[in-house]
């Protein structure tokens, strides 16, 4: 079977969650007697066509006309990848083999929609997240538009995946999709890649570029927008500070002039570190040195950073917004809070911080949770899965 992937985003180009999640499924369903061919885009960088294994091809290609409205980068990149996807089709077809087409979001359906037109294929989507439930609602022209395609992506697709309950009862309510058309498959993490492998001194030194030696390291990473809930993490801080000695570390992409605004307001602004985009390496540096790991969003479809948190073996506080509540089960593998809810914020991470024995207890069981059921293999089986009952459908 051959598989042709589509998405706008695939290492180095990182954006969002689906970057790290097909970094994982890519090699994982060609690990299953799967031909996968990735089609994205390359304007962060990466070959132009790398041959990751012997089953495992990404194809990047470029706009080469400079814009900046988002909708038409879009619609070129779409049309810039049409040509490496049809020619991996037709010598697929040349050769014998079953194609199967998925689709990560609407970023990359007019590509995909038109493939299955012209090579009359089935089609795979993966809803990633919605434009409604990021915005609580469709209330512009520009989300209106984004929801629209999302609809027409969902109707016009054979098959359509999702990575938790919440996400599935999100787009059957919101976008019109058919409850038996939606397989239900967890985002996955390699727990092995995250090990930071420090010698005592190393770690020692490492820590201190972003803490004192007394004080707790409390870790956030992801994109600088409201629905990560990084704002509510700093109103919690100020909440405990000066109670504990806390450094809050915030890592990720994004404008967060506000952020820093409310931070010297609240007079916690030496307990916030503010590092920008970090590379891997820093990420899994600082997994391995802080001592909670906050995810407080108020959308989250699943929750991908959270996962890797807890197979780096770091505890975890999380809000229990959509996804989140399916990863964290709350006094077991970490603690769960009420979602926007800054004093349930607050709560959960001084409980974590003032019993070091529990929270360790519940880092080791979230390890072994992620180790047995989050892992990459058993979510490609399930993918492949999909695939071959949509092919024989």
């Amino acid at each position: 079977m051959r598989v042709v992937m589509l998405s706008w985003e695939f290492p180095p180009k990182r954006v969002g969650g689906i970057a790290a999640a097909l970094e994982g499924l890519a090699p994982a369903v060609a690990s299953q007697d799967c031909i996968v061919d990735v089609i994205t885009a390359g304007d962060a960088g990466g070959a132009p066509c790398e041959a990751v294994s012997s089953n495992l091809t990404i194809h990047r290609v470029l706009v080469y006309v400079e814009t900046h409205d988002f909708f038409d980068w879009i619609h070129r990149l779409n049309d810039s990848m049409y040509a490496p996807a049809a020619e991996v089709i037709k010598n697929a077809r040349a050769a014998g083999e079953d194609v199967i087409l998925h689709v990560h979001d609407w970023l990359t359906m007019f590509v995909g929609l038109r493939l299955k037109d012209d090579f009359g294929l089935r089609l795979v989507t993966t809803i990633h997240a919605t434009e409604y439930g990021r915005n609580h609602g469709i209330h512009t022209d520009t989300q209106h538009q984004i929801h629209s395609w999302e609809c027409e992506l969902i109707q016009r697709s054979d098959s359509v995946i999702v990575c938790s309950e919440a996400m599935r009862h999100e787009i059957v309510q919101h976008l019109g999709a058919h409850w038996h058309r939606i397989s239900v498959i967890p985002n996955g993490v390699d727990g092995t890649k995250l090990d930071a492998h420090f010698t005592p001194d190393e770690r020692a030194a490492f820590r201190l570029r972003f803490a004192g030696p007394n004080e707790k390291i409390v870790f956030f990473i992801g994109r600088m927008v409201g629905e990560k809930g990084a704002h509510l993490l700093v109103e919690a801080i100020g909440k405990l500070h000066p109670s504990l000695p806390i450094k809050l570390v915030i890592s990720g992409g994004g404008a967060r002039t506000h952020l820093e605004e409310r931070a010297q307001a609240l007079g916690i602004w030496d307990s916030v570190y503010f590092t920008g985009r970090i590379s891997d390496e820093d990420r899994d540096g600082l997994y391995a040195v802080a001592d909670v790991a906050v995810y407080p969003s108020l959308y989250e479809p699943f929750g991908i950073v959270a996962l890797e948190a807890m197979a780096a073996g770091v505890p975890v506080v999380v809000s229990d917004a959509g996804g989140l509540r399916e990863v964290v089960e709350h006094d077991v593998t970490g603690t769960t809070t009420y979602a926007g809810d800054v004093n349930s914020l607050a709560w959960g991470i001084d409980r974590v911080l003032r019993d070091d024995v529990r929270s360790a207890k519940l880092a080791e069981r979230a390890k072994e949770v992620v180790r047995t059921k989050f892992s990459w293999n058993p979510i490609s089986r399930s993918t492949v899965e999909v695939y071959q009952n949509v092919l024989s459908a």
